[in-house]
């Protein structure tokens, strides 16, 4: 197949490419750095519309690019965050309409965010489940709502609701990793809320799933089948690094730290892949131990 990938730098993005190239995939990215390999094209998400001939002749196109999290959100972060996801999956969008059809990519495949739902305590969320009202929610819906625009035009688009990726090379757990080695890893806020995990390997598959299987549309939960409360995240991190992790992050830390975005990520979602499983795919991590030692190999 011929591939085009935006936000192929990221933590997702480039092992989703090599995962294609690995199995015979060309891969076309579409970055925001000028490049002179014919197989990289430059775009900025902000600025307008995608190069088109980077998507003719495209079987399938994956839409990742988006303004990091993890920090604490002024009004300037956002709306860049706003911006990044909402505007430059809009400009995605014109471009695959503006590609001649006989040339147009069959599926797009958007990434989206558990955080869709928005803080929701212990109640079980499957794909059905209506969207929150938080920063983040609002954000997701209309990220969404971006991407289902390419249906109107005969593309299969899939809006993968992605939760907390473990990969010791990046994102949450990485972040993590230094205090826990030291033993001072623990319950964050009481650690009551859920985390919705997934190892990266089966949130690639699950990417690759979706461009592959012509019956996957809307939108998936990109999530393990076990969610687990913050408590036992913090247990089994420190099994897995046989480390203690028992000293306590109380909530008021944490928004000192993050400010808002401390409040979005200590309220959790026990998202649960309902439609990924019922589609057929098969995780290679179902289990957090398993995910968690294979992560830190």
């Amino acid at each position: 197949m011929k591939i085009t990938i935006s936000g192929a730098s990221g933590l997702i993005g480039g092992k989703l490419a090599a995962r294609l190239r690995e199995r015979g995939d060309e891969v076309t990215v579409l970055s925001r750095s000028a490049s002179t390999t014919s197989s990289t094209w430059q775009w900025d998400p902000l600025a307008g519309p995608a190069p088109v001939a980077a998507l003719a002749g495209r079987d399938a196109v994956v839409h990742l690019a988006g303004e990091p999290l993890g920090r604490r959100l002024t009004d300037e972060v956002k709306e860049r965050v706003r911006q990044s996801r909402v505007a430059g999956t809009r400009h995605l969008v014109e471009s695959l309409r503006a590609t001649p059809e006989a040339d147009r990519p069959r599926v797009l495949v958007s990434s989206s965010g558990v955080s869709y739902y928005g803080p929701r305590g212990d109640e079980v969320i499957t794909e059905q489940s209506p969207p929150g009202k938080s920063f983040l929610a609002e954000v997701s819906v209309a990220w969404e709502e971006e991407a289902a625009r390419a249906a109107e035009f005969g593309v299969r688009v899939v809006r993968m609701r992605t939760g907390v990726v473990l990969d010791a090379s990046g994102g949450t757990l990485k972040s993590l990793l230094a205090t826990y080695r030291l033993g001072l890893g623990g319950p964050i806020a009481g650690g009551a809320f859920v985390v919705p995990w997934i190892h990266v390997d089966d949130i690639v598959g699950l990417y690759v799933k979706a461009v592959d299987d012509a019956s996957w549309s809307g939108a998936y939960n990109g999530t393990a089948p076990e969610p687990v409360t913050q408590r036992e995240f913090a247990k089994a991190l420190g099994r897995a690094l046989h480390r203690p992790a028992v000293l306590p992050m109380p909530g008021f830390a944490l928004r000192t730290a993050l400010g808002e975005m401390a409040d979005m990520v200590t309220t959790g979602q026990r998202a649960v892949p309902h439609r990924a499983v019922e589609g057929g795919y098969r995780y290679a991590y179902p289990r957090l131990a398993e995910a968690l030692a294979s992560a830190l190999r």
